[in-house]
């Protein structure tokens, strides 16, 4: 997906700091006028609410929930200020980062990322706390 470089949400890596050391931006600026979204955890539940057993298939499909949960409020991702990362194992960064891109394009949102013990429900393995800016 690209960006759309709307005039809501602007991101930032400072050059006093270090680089990222993911696909995210340390800095994302909200205008003055914008009206906040958050949106509750994102998970990796299917069309027919289905959670599958495959780590890698939830994140595919949080990612999808999320681009529809977005689409819902006419929002994209370029909306997106930051997400928090919730997982209950490692992380496959080749396919996170591969649907992460394809999602959010060459200027990513703010990120946060903590594995935890378990999430609300025992059969999730990754939950995705979004929020966006409009």
């Amino acid at each position: 997906m690209m960006n759309l470089n709307n005039n809501v949400v602007k991101r930032y890596n400072p050059e006093n700091i270090a680089k990222p050391v993911g696909n995210y931006s340390h800095v994302t600026k909200i205008s003055r006028n914008a009206e906040m979204y958050v949106f509750s955890g994102q998970i990796g539940i299917d069309q027919n609410n289905d959670i599958p057993t495959d780590f890698n298939q939830q994140v595919t499909n949080t990612m999808n929930n999320i681009v529809a949960i977005l689409s819902s409020q006419k929002l994209t991702p370029d909306h997106v200020i930051k997400i928090n990362i919730w997982a209950t194992e490692e992380i496959d960064w080749d396919h996170f980062y591969e649907i992460w891109d394809r999602v959010f394009g060459t200027t990513h949102p703010s990120m946060t990322i903590a594995y935890v013990k378990g999430l609300g429900l025992p059969e999730l393995k990754i939950e995705l706390d979004v929020w966006a800016a409009g």
